[in-house]
């Protein structure tokens, strides 16, 4: 029996499903999966199939001292490793000195990683995301002398690329979101074999009912309903939203606004709501099991998304299954999934006069627009099934994992010679 190790910076997340389909899939193929987490999770907000996942799960975050003296044990066993592991941590440059400190402890958290599978005698090891659980995970593979591969989608590689030359130089493959992510990486890291790279979609099931329950707001009247569903976070730039609703409802436009997620900028947001007198249009909801959310999709007019940096956004593919009409920024990997004015709206990234002149022109032509909704929700049937996509993501995988490593099965990081 295959066994591989997966992990991620926070897992179970219900943020991140597609985490627990992959491994779910593959256990289905006969794979033995030792899931694991840098980040510890709390089980409060989980649900019972989380649950289930976080009972199993092995966590770096914080270590013990037992864990530490092992993990520090196993990096000094051998010096000439240790010392190519540490040469892009210490030299690669662009680095701040906090964060070139974070990635030498992510190498001792690598280490400890490497001490737990050990016994389980794991053949490789796939990170999800491109964040500090990627350096865990190459850490460990060279430590135990097995392959190791890693999943980017969007802000860990246009925004937090930490030592992305180093794992792309190491990995055995890497999987990305989009095609507009590939060629970002062959782009700007040329010294990347083109065949490492392949795009796997991500996907939802494509038959979505519709809830008995009725959120709260729409039962207060039919106004035309914008829902924006994503973590309170600045990359997600919901402060550039609550502007265009202040200008929406100074140009007369009755509306109102959910914001379904939760996050760090949540009391800015609050402020900012107050600030600009938006509290009969705009309402914060919170975080929302994704069960809840169908009722969410179904009464809104438009799913916005304003966001920065995305990959390929599942929120939007949920929307556009539901039959819904989406507006988005025209950044990233967005444009495959959005044909603009057939499958949705695209805006000029940043531009609030063209994200208001959308909402306005989709407003009035609302009742003559059902062609795209279905449109759209024929596009996800066609490219975005989660469930064909999964299966060709364990197709891809198990292929890939069995092909033999030129590089992995030696213990010296010859490969990240190359990126520094």
């Amino acid at each position: 029996m295959t066994t591989i190790a997966y992990i991620a910076n926070e897992f179970p997340s219900s943020l991140e499903p597609y985490v627990m389909d992959e491994i779910t899939q593959l256990r289905q193929r006969g794979v033995q999966v030792v899931c694991c987490s840098g980040k510890r999770v709390s089980p409060n907000e989980l649900s019972l199939a989380e649950r289930a996942f976080w009972k199993e799960t092995c966590y770096f975050q914080p270590l013990s001292d037992d864990e530490l003296t092992r993990a520090a044990g196993r990096l000094g066993c051998d010096r000439r490793r240790f010392w190519q592991l540490l040469r892009p941590v210490l030299w690669v440059r662009g680095v701040s000195p906090v964060r070139r400190a974070r990635a030498l402890g992510h190498t001792l958290m690598g280490a400890a990683l490497a001490e737990q599978l050990a016994p389980f005698r794991v053949e490789h090891v796939h990170a999800h995301h491109g964040y500090f659980a990627s350096w865990m995970a190459l850490v460990a593979a060279r430590l135990l002398g097995i392959s190791f591969s890693f999943t980017l989608h969007g802000s860990d590689l246009l925004q937090r690329a930490d030592l992305l030359s180093a794992k792309l130089s190491a990995c055995q493959f890497c999987i990305t979101v989009s095609e507009y992510n590939r060629r970002y990486i062959l782009s700007n890291y040329p010294s990347t074999l083109p065949e490492k790279v392949m795009v796997q979609r991500l996907g939802v099931d494509c038959v979505l009912p519709w809830p008995t329950t009725t959120p709260v707001t729409a039962a207060t009247g039919r106004r035309f309903g914008l829902l924006c569903v994503g973590r309170l976070h600045r990359v997600k730039d919901h402060s550039f939203l609550l502007q265009a609703c202040a200008v929406l409802r100074d140009e007369g436009l009755d509306f109102f606004c959910w914001i379904v997620g939760e996050g760090p900028e949540r009391p800015a947001l609050e402020k900012q709501i107050v600030a600009l007198q938006l509290q009969e249009h705009v309402y914060l909801v919170g975080h929302l099991p994704r069960t809840d959310l169908a009722g969410y999709y179904r009464y809104a007019d438009l799913v916005v998304m304003t966001s920065k940096s995305e990959g390929i956004p599942v929120v939007l593919m949920e929307a556009m299954a539901h039959e819904k009409l989406v507006l988005a920024p025209a950044i990233t990997g967005i444009p495959e999934l959005i044909e603009h004015q057939r499958t949705g709206f695209l805006y000029q990234p940043g531009s609030l006069p063209d994200f208001v002149s959308a909402v306005r022109w989709i407003q009035a032509n609302h009742a003559s627009l059902a062609g795209i909704e279905r449109a759209a929700a024929a596009s996800i049937a066609a490219s975005y099934n989660r469930q064909r996509n999964l299966r060709n993501f364990a197709d891809e995988f198990l292929a890939r994992i069995a092909q033999p490593g030129a590089d992995h099965a030696h213990p010296v990081l010859q490969q990240i010679r190359l990126s520094v």
